[in-house]
């Protein structure tokens, strides 16, 4: 089950800021949706075909061409930090 600090922690991962009754909500909601998919997870399939084997499939990519690329400095120009010429970010810890 999903509780208010995990909410809390993925709207800082996302930098959104959430007022105390939205986290209530998303925590609901969040665990709502959790708890569908684990019920779902109790359902037997193993007689059920999948289809997207049966769906012919098909790789579309372009072509790779070498373009002129975005200079530098107006590519790190509305980087919030930046070291040494690339983009800085701030480690990504989890509990």
């Amino acid at each position: 089950m999903i509780d208010k600090k995990d909410v809390e922690y993925a709207a800082g991962l996302a930098h959104l800021k959430l007022d105390e009754e939205e986290k209530e909500k998303y925590t609901e909601q969040i665990g709502e949706i959790l708890d569908y998919v684990d019920k779902l997870s109790e359902l037997d399939t193993d007689d059920v075909v999948p289809t997207a084997y049966t769906v012919p499939m098909k790789n579309v990519l372009r072509k790779d061409e070498v373009k002129k690329s975005l200079p530098r400095e107006k590519s790190l120009a509305n980087a919030p930090d930046e070291k040494d010429g690339q983009f800085r970010a701030p480690k990504i810890m989890s509990d």
